[in-house]
């Protein structure tokens, strides 16, 4: 199979986070934070160190969101019917995203903590 042309591969890429955008709620929610976060970067005049580690966690939530969707889809195509087997996978992924947004919101504590009580 021939691979496509190098601006095909992205606007295939952009055309799935599109998709998560416009369908998954949690997605939002974490592109929402993403952005309440870059506010907070200029209003709290966050060092260079400090933005990454936000910036950071903030897309490694945000791909594994788009991993546990994925994973989702894929069972959902193999298996549409109710199985605990199917749901048991489903649920690990799930909570590799909890294992990320807890480890975020930690890294945010630790961040914004010297920021906003300082």
């Amino acid at each position: 199979m021939r691979k496509p042309p190098i601006h095909k591969s992205f606007l295939n890429a952009f055309r799935g986070i599109f998709f998560m955008l416009k369908s998954e709620r949690n997605f939002q929610l974490e592109v929402l934070a993403l952005f309440i976060n870059i506010f907070l970067f200029f209003y709290l005049k966050l060092s260079n160190i400090d933005t990454i580690f936000i910036l950071g966690v903030s897309f490694i939530v945000l791909a594994a969101e788009i991993f546990n969707t994925a994973i989702e889809k894929i069972c959902d195509i193999i298996q549409p019917e109710f199985d605990k087997r199917i749901g048991f996978i489903k649920d690990i992924s799930a909570g590799a995203v909890t294992l990320m947004a807890i480890f975020s919101v930690i890294v945010g504590v630790l961040v914004y903590w010297k920021y906003i009580f300082s």
